[in-house]
């Protein structure tokens, strides 16, 4: 199995390093192709696909895009802000740039016209060639650009597919759902006949729901599983305070015409950094794309309607880890922002806030995407991961155990 964990993270690996390749621009004809299908990879159950930037010299950058369902804000790195030659104002929090022109997918054009400003995040220099840290993506596919299109997004599949509107025939369960002016989505829900609505967004590697909703249904429902403490998927970007988020699985959720049953949400946070905010119409939450992993899902923007077709049949082991909540520093190290504890003890006990992640089973982690590194963290219950880490300039190893949170009493190894 550990051979297998070491695969599954280099197999990330692969994907994710042919990014900021020089790439010669390619003559297409004026409308170029109407619908492509591009490989995709699912990081930490983000979207990301090669996008082609065109640069002034007439050449064109391969970098990697986040497709963001969730979000009509346009993100762009530092780095290609300047190999674009845009010109760059800053203020305290962050940086903005004009827009540029297009981007270019499988030889299909994106236009990027309506966007009036790329928003630039305030990034060290050593880190200004990503949006994030703990991601490899340079640009954001957002709503804004998106509602212009069909979308496919196969999961299973780590495919994308987008055309022109009517060009992609959808299979699967559909549901009509609410489109706002900047693409973002609202799908009807129901929680134990209790009808609201959650965003659709497909750019967040967790789902949540409102503090308010999610209180009255741990209160209701003290048997379902449920922890403090966010890991796997709900270690969204490693902020301070998601060592205290409360997560559980509920029973049974309808979105749309999906049923979803033993669902992980987290109680969605008042404020957390890059983490994307449902409008006023759905404070019941967000549906992120940790529970859609087994689906292809269809965005017919023209007809405000969303498409589930079964990908495949597997019961992920998405909280099948080792207990800590982790930050990606922009240096490209881990720190330790909390210990989770497992059956009323810490689940790692000789980690503590503020110690450095050096590696895993003696592969180091520096410069580790969030999908690479929990690939490595999760596993079969009981299975053994030995960490190396760094505190105060010491070097020590842990021998840490994948535990199954969430769910039942972990099985014996194996």
């Amino acid at each position: 199995m550990r051979l297998v964990i070491l695969l599954c993270a280099f197999s990330i690996a692969c994907q994710l390093c042919t990014a900021q390749e020089k790439a010669p621009a390619k003559p297409e004809s004026k409308s170029g192709p109407k619908v492509v299908t591009v490989p995709a990879t699912i990081d930490h159950n983000r979207v990301i696909v090669d996008a082609d930037i065109p640069l002034p010299d007439g050449s064109s950058e391969r970098v990697h895009a986040w497709v963001d369902t969730g979000n009509p804000d346009f993100y762009l790195s530092r780095r290609l802000a300047t190999a674009l030659g845009l010109k760059v104002s800053c203020d305290d929090r962050e940086c903005s740039a004009p827009t540029p022109q297009a981007l270019v997918l499988g030889g299909m054009t994106i236009s990027l016209t309506d966007i009036t400003q790329a928003r630039i995040p305030l990034r060290p220099v050593n880190a200004a060639s990503v949006l994030a840290r703990g991601m490899s993506a340079e640009i954001t596919i957002p709503s804004i650009v998106l509602r212009h299109y069909d979308v496919l997004i196969d999961f299973a599949e780590h495919k994308l597919t987008i055309g022109a509107p009517g060009s992609i025939h959808f299979l699967g369960s559909s549901g009509k759902v609410q489109i706002d002016a900047n693409g973002l989505i609202e799908i009807p829900a129901q929680i134990e006949k209790k009808k609201f609505s959650l965003a659709l967004d497909l750019g967040s590697s967790m789902s949540f729901l409102s503090v308010d909703t999610f209180e009255k249904l741990t209160t209701a429902h003290v048997d379902w599983p449920h922890m403090t403490g966010a890991v796997g998927p709900a270690n969204v970007w490693g902020s301070d305070d998601e060592a205290k988020w409360k997560v559980m699985r509920v029973d049974r959720l309808q979105a749309g015409p999906l049923f979803l049953t033993d669902a992980a949400m987290a109680s969605l946070p008042n404020e957390a950094a890059f983490i994307e905010k449902p409008s006023a119409a759905s404070n019941a939450g967000i549906l992120g794309a940790n529970l859609l992993q087994n689906y292809r899902v269809g965005l017919d923007y023209a007809r405000s309607t969303v498409y589930f077709d079964i990908g495949r049949m597997f019961n992920f082991p998405d909280f099948d880890v080792v207990g800590i909540t982790l930050r990606p520093e922009d240096d490209g190290r881990f720190t330790v922002v909390g210990v989770v504890d497992f059956e009323g003890k810490p689940a790692v006990d000789a980690l503590q806030a503020g110690d450095q992640l050096v590696a895993i089973n003696d592969i180091a982690v520096r410069g580790a995407s969030m999908g690479q590194l929990w690939a490595m963290l999760g596993g079969n219950p009981g299975q053994e991961r030995r960490l190396t880490v760094d505190r105060g300039g010491k070097q020590f190893t842990v021998v840490a155990q994948v535990r199954h949170f969430l769910g039942a009493e972990e099985s014996d190894p194996k």
